[in-house]
């Protein structure tokens, strides 16, 4: 049989919400010349759950193979610039640090920039990591503007991503799929069909009776994994071990001023709270340990820490972190809330949408659905899961806070393996290794290691082979170039105003 005779015919995406609509946006645009009926079965009755409405920037990618226009999307969404996240009151209260995209400074004889701060810093002579990000300057002053082309300027040195409207986002990426010839039916589904020889799907009915036939199904269901679980009985890992919280609740608000270009996290007694910047409103939502604060308390939070007046009746979720133990099983993929999930802490929830849509591109199956391509994609998606849940793990037990009883759990518990090799890296000598290709590069890991108080015990050995004056120059001439760099930027809202402003 050839391979044209293997092709997949249809593929069915159970659920919308930002996952299916992802997803349907990028078959729609990559099999719009196969032989290949792309169909969204999505329930009228069920909204987005719509928490993450802050990414990061690899979310670039994504847009640029939909050839999206980045300021046609921003006004569709409502969208905003973000340069990374301010966190507040978690390594102790009263205390703030800045997770900025881009990099520190530049390496120097390709040795890591940051070795050469922890010398200077050794000797007391520089303590502020932040004035060597142009994207955490710029943001705390206000102002944006994308990357400069040319690689000789330090404006080339801004990285950025966005803060949308999800439920925006979703039917922005609706109207972009069914152009591209996605089909989009809205029913409730009422039961599966399982291959009673091999227990692949065979097909889903539908409330009015209908039944849909697929050779591929894509789950994206939400927590409730209606295909992935309540018809595979994939099964699932609890990670609750780690990131107790358990429950959220959200609420929008007036915008207060004009939009920041940073993403807030604000810790509180028993979880956090987020502080989105849109161009109409602010999203707000405080996650939290359901063994440690009850509903109410966490919506009183909440509400007395808005920043403006609420414009919606606060809305509650409950989830379980963890993640599916099987993300594609026979011919089952689940994609988004219905894979796993972790707390929007660092914005990854968009994200592992898009790299769940992107490893599904490389290892694309036919409808002999070889086991190794599966089980490949599996592995990859596990370690994925398994190294962004250890760098939210970090933000919680590197903490000085004893002043409630979330905090001195967190700072008490056993920690992954993996992310205990991490720590013992970088207290050692301020070493970071990136494996498996996992998200998190070297700024991420060393700006929230410093900022939650954790230093290495020695600076890298070669630093000391660099000229001590000559180093004091270089980093001075880095700092005052970074610094004249975000004061000739535009204000956030200038740049929206002239380039992306929502109609």
């Amino acid at each position: 049989m050839s391979g044209s005779d293997l092709f997949v015919r249809r593929i069915v995406i159970v659920g919308g919400g930002t996952a299916g609509w992802m997803t349907a946006a990028a078959l729609g645009r990559t099999l719009q010349n196969h032989p290949c009926q792309v169909t969204v079965v999505e329930s009228p009755d069920i909204s987005s759950v719509g928490v993450g409405e802050a990414t990061i920037p690899p979310i670039q990618l994504y847009n640029r193979m939909l050839k999206l226009d980045e300021n046609e999307f921003l006004k569709a969404t409502q969208g905003t610039f973000k340069l990374g996240i301010d966190f507040i009151n978690w390594r102790r209260k009263g205390h703030s640090y800045f997770h900025p995209f881009g990099r520190y400074g530049a390496d120097i004889d390709a040795v890591p920039f940051h070795h050469y701060w922890h010398k200077m810093n050794s000797l007391g002579e520089d303590n502020d990591l932040l004035q060597y990000s142009l994207p955490s300057v710029a943001a705390l002053k206000g102002r944006f503007a994308p990357p400069d082309p040319n690689p000789r300027s330090v404006l080339s040195n801004m990285a950025h991503a966005y803060h949308f409207d999800a439920g925006l986002y979703a039917k922005f990426l609706q109207t972009y799929a069914l152009e591209r010839g996605v089909e989009h039916i809205q029913s409730n589904v009422q039961g599966v069909e399982l291959n009673p020889d091999n227990g692949f799907i065979d097909a889903i009915r539908l409330e009015d009776s209908a039944r849909l036939e697929a050779d591929f199904f894509v789950d994206c269901t939400g927590f409730k994994g209606l295909l992935i679980e309540e018809a595979l009985h994939t099964g699932y890992e609890n990670w609750q071990h780690y990131l107790p919280c358990d429950r959220a609740v959200a609420v929008p608000c007036e915008q207060p001023g004009p939009p920041l270009p940073y993403t807030k996290s604000m810790a509180h007694s028993a979880g956090w709270q987020w502080r989105i910047p849109l161009q109409h409103r602010l999203g707000n939502g405080h996650v939290y340990c359901s063994e440690y604060m009850s509903d109410d308390e966490a919506t009183a939070t909440l509400m007395n820490n808005l920043d403006g007046e609420p414009l919606a009746e606060p809305k509650h979720l409950r989830f379980v972190t963890g993640r599916r133990k099987q993300f594609w099983n026979k011919n089952c993929l689940a994609i988004g809330l219905s894979a796993g999930f972790m707390e929007p802490l660092e914005s990854t929830s968009i994200h592992l949408i898009q790299t769940a849509i992107a490893k599904l591109m490389t290892v694309f199956p036919d409808r002999a659905f070889d086991p190794v391509d599966i089980a490949e994609y599996n592995r990859l998606t596990t370690t994925e899961f398994i190294r962004i849940r250890d760098f939210l793990v970090l933000h919680y037990m590197a903490t000085e806070r004893d002043d409630s009883p979330l905090w001195n759990y967190t700072r008490n518990m056993s920690i992954p393996d993996t992310l205990q090799h991490k720590l013992d890296l970088y207290r050692s000598r301020g070493r970071v290794f990136r494996y498996d290709e996992e998200l998190f590069a070297d700024t991420s890991w060393v700006a929230v290691f410093e900022g939650q108080g954790i230093e290495p015990r020695r600076y890298d050995p070669l630093v000391d082979t660099y000229d001590i004056d000559r180093l004091r120059a270089v980093m001075a001439k880095m700092r005052k170039t970074i610094a004249a760099g975000a004061e000739s930027l535009p204000t956030h809202e200038q740049y929206i105003a002239r380039h992306c402003a929502a109609n």
